[in-house]
């Protein structure tokens, strides 16, 4: 039998992330944009500022507006954002799922949540937990892996950063983290033929509230193989279509 952990890390951050990735379709890019009601917290960047080299050279992509998230994050958004959670049953408890997303310029720029309990984080490596995440994005808009890389975010929280090419909906460019028992999914969804010049603004406004220290979790184990939860989880998250980025170059109104 597959680890529970294997099939929810997989489909329910995916599933949280769909979720909100299809209520931003809704929102019309001329939206104007504001900051969340912030509860007073000191936020800490966890992102390392990186100078601008480009001089008085004019942006290429949205303007970032600060939003608050009451799950102890900060984010930078192009326009307000849309916001999808759900409460899934795990045995005894629950596993909390919120979805944060806006669209811009014909870009979609999400971010999820998925609070999962320490044991069961605790029993996996931060790499095939990492994985499995990635593996369940891209399995769900039929995707291919065009890059990855690992990274260790400030504080020690293990991260993998990626891009993966579907024929479906366009090119995403995702960021999964590893925050004690939370798991973050930074997502950016384009059409390749425009770009998303504003992805790494985007996935550098991440600043986390009061984070909790790394999990001491399993060693790693060179045999794990990952797998997209290939079960059914019975989470219904309304739909299972990802907005299409626009494969084919929408033109200009």
């Amino acid at each position: 039998m597959r680890p529970l952990s294997r099939l929810l890390l997989a489909s329910l951050t995916t599933l949280a992330l769909i979720a909100g990735a299809c209520a931003s379709q809704q929102k019309t890019d001329g939206s104007s944009g504001s900051s969340g009601g912030g509860d007073g917290r000191q936020a800490q960047s966890t992102i390392e500022d990186v100078p601008n080299e480009g001089g008085d050279v004019a942006p290429t992509g949205p303007e970032f507006k600060a939003y608050d998230a009451p799950e102890g994050f900060s984010i930078g958004m192009p326009a307000e954002p849309q916001i999808a959670r759900k409460q899934v049953p795990l045995g005894s408890g629950t596993v909390s799922t919120a979805a944060y997303s806006a669209r811009a310029m014909d870009v979609l720029y999400s971010v999820s949540i998925a609070d999962y309990p320490e044991k069961l984080v605790a029993s996996r490596p931060p790499e095939a937990l990492l994985n499995e995440g990635r593996d369940g994005l891209a399995k769900e808009v039929n995707g291919t892996l065009k890059d990855e890389k690992d990274f260790t975010l400030e504080g020690g929280y293990p991260g993998k950063a990626y891009t993966v090419s579907s024929p479906t909906v366009g090119e995403l460019r995702a960021r999964n983290i590893l925050v004690g028992a939370r798991m973050y999914t930074l997502l950016v969804l384009f059409n390749p033929n425009s770009g998303a010049p504003a992805a790494d603004a985007f996935f550098d406004s991440l600043k986390l509230v009061n984070p909790p220290p790394p999990l001491a979790t399993a060693v790693p184990d060179a045999g794990t193989v990952s797998d997209a939860g290939t079960l059914d989880t019975g989470v219904d998250a309304g739909t299972t279509t990802v907005p299409d980025a626009g494969t084919r170059r929408r033109k200009a109104k």
